[in-house]
């Protein structure tokens, strides 16, 4: 499934390159205008990254954020700087389907397996940006993917299948923002790895023909974010271009 996704800073939508806040890009439309020609166009699920709550959780856009989660003709993901088990239950209580748990997840994996086993594996996407070494070891940096956290994917995994994962948002840190494709061989090995998981494949999509290279992996849903909101292609076509296959 096609998953459009919709970054926002102070009430904005916009998208950075590869995490970087100084390489920002603004759009002229808001959120809620993309959210309903998505819903026209057909998506079934919605993911929203709230960067001022990323920065500082005090700050999250809790207005806007009520204003786009109470539509019932789709899921709705929310990340953006979740550190403690109230930012979860605010977010759902808020009206979202599902929250993003990125970094921390990493960092406090005990906690975060304890949110998978209160909150249930339908509330809870693990959001791991993946940074691919010389001889193939798939590491998950944090802080803006700076700091290497020591953690390689496949050893972070087996512990939260075990707490009941369900949902995981994955991106290949050298694609992210750039048009140029998606890690297919990555996605590819996840999904015969680990089929109990509805994984999610993020980064580099910048065609319909990228879209297509990922239907044989076995991957749930595509993020698509910057290609949809520079017009590489519409939703209409992502959508058909998946059922087709």
């Amino acid at each position: 499934m096609m998953i459009p996704a919709i970054d926002l800073i102070n009430g904005e939508v916009v998208r950075l390159y590869q995490g970087d806040y100084q390489q920002k890009t603004q759009y002229q439309f808001s959120a809620k205008e993309r959210q309903q020609a998505y819903a026209k166009a057909g998506a079934k699920v919605m993911h929203f990254v709230d960067l001022d709550g990323a920065k500082d959780s005090s700050k999250r856009q809790l207005a806007l954020l009520a204003t786009l989660v109470k539509d019932d003709s789709m899921i709705i993901q929310v990340g953006g700087g979740v550190r403690c088990k109230a930012d979860v239950e605010q977010l759902l209580e808020l009206g979202a389907d599902r929250v993003v748990i990125g970094s921390l997840a990493i960092k406090e994996p005990a906690l975060v397996r304890n949110w998978l086993e209160e909150f249930g594996g339908e509330k809870i996407v693990l959001a791991l940006d993946v940074k691919i070494d010389a001889q193939g070891n798939k590491t998950l940096p944090t802080h803006g993917w700076i700091k290497d956290s020591g953690v390689n994917l496949e050893s972070l995994l087996d512990d939260y299948i075990a707490a009941g994962l369900r949902h995981v948002l994955c991106t290949d840190i050298s694609k992210d923002g750039t048009l140029a494709g998606s890690n297919v061989a990555l996605y590819q090995e996840l999904c015969q790895q680990y089929p109990s998981i509805k994984w999610q494949a993020s980064g580099g999509i910048g065609s319909l023909a990228d879209i297509k290279a990922l239907i044989p992996t076995g991957v749930d849903g595509v993020i698509l974010g910057r290609s949809l909101l520079e017009g590489k292609f519409t939703l209409e076509e992502a959508i058909a271009c998946w059922s087709n296959a």
